[in-house]
């Protein structure tokens, strides 16, 4: 064996390992987001594992650690990435795994910038106006949108193919997605949020004060945002149409569950679908996208 095929063996073992360090993430913290990757092909899967776990790992950072070096934590995590990006190699695995997804994907500053941005603004941001909050949505869940759009759209490229990009009406659904989804959870967090971080996403909005009209605004600024993301489900490539159809079902259903409970009860539990109810929900999903796909 020569050494640079001994070299490729070595780096394809780390590879997976990378890949395999993503997957135990996502795994760990999500059941819901994890459900619907199941639906698409393994390239796909493995790429949006690697997205979910190095977004996780910076939620962490400021949500759970919350240290008095969380900045600098999180500045570390923002370097090492952006060197991966270009060099397509990380000591730290998350972002290894990360890197040959984007570089693959086309996945690049426009979105990571934004998202590091959202990151660092919990560390100092408490209480968000209008524009704090459209811009931590932004950052936080549409441009994470958008790079799970990049993997869908690029899951078969082969390499030497030119990166494909979506269209205007893609592009806004997977901001949508992305958006409803953080708000969706915004709610659902609501009591945690306030309580235990000191935070206030929803502008104008106290958690302990929040009433029935405050809540209706919300959950409809969310059905809207939902609605857009539909919208875009019939341009996305077969097995990904599945997989978000899934998890629109999923949100589906919690936002259902949101608009039932009143506000006070909103505050105190966080609102949850059970093991057995997720896994129907995403069964009706895949067999009405099964059924569109008939007609």
């Amino acid at each position: 064996m020569t050494d640079s095929t001994a070299r490729a063996r070595a780096m394809r073992l780390y590879d997976r390992t990378a890949a395999r360090a993503s997957a135990a993430v996502l795994a760990a913290y999500s059941t819901s987001f994890g459900l619907g990757t199941h639906l698409l092909g393994a390239r796909a899967r493995r790429d949006i594992e690697a997205v979910y776990a190095l977004v996780r790992i910076a939620d962490e950072v400021v949500d759970t650690y919350r240290g008095d070096d969380a900045g600098d934590l999180l500045d570390e995590l923002e370097a090492q990435t952006a060197r991966a990006l270009v060099t397509g190699y990380s000591t730290n695995v998350v972002v290894h795994a990360f890197a040959r997804t984007a570089r693959r994907t086309g996945i690049g500053h426009a979105e990571l910038d934004p998202f590091f941005a959202s990151m660092r603004a919990d560390l100092t941001v408490r209480v968000h106006d209008a524009r704090s909050y459209e811009e931590y949505v932004h950052g936080s869940a549409e441009v994470v949108g958008l790079m799970c759009l990049a993997v869908f759209l690029n899951a078969d490229r082969r390499p030497g193919d030119p990166v494909r990009r979506p269209d205007a009406d893609l592009a806004d659904g997977a901001r949508a997605l992305g958006a409803a989804f953080q708000k969706i959870n915004f709610l659902r967090d609501l009591g945690a949020d306030s309580g235990e971080l000191g935070r206030t996403y929803f502008p104008g909005v106290d958690a302990a004060m929040l009433d029935q009209d405050q809540l209706d605004v919300i959950l409809t600024e969310i059905s809207r945002d939902v609605e857009r993301a539909r919208a875009s489900l019939p341009g996305l490539p077969r097995r990904a149409r599945y997989a978000v159809a899934a998890t629109l079902g999923l949100y589906d259903e919690l936002l259902d569950r949101l608009v039932a409970t009143p506000p006070a009860e909103l505050v105190a539990r966080r609102v949850r679908l059970s093991a057995p109810v997720k896994l129907g929900v995403v069964a009706r999903a895949v067999v009405g996208q099964s059924r569109e796909g008939a007609r």
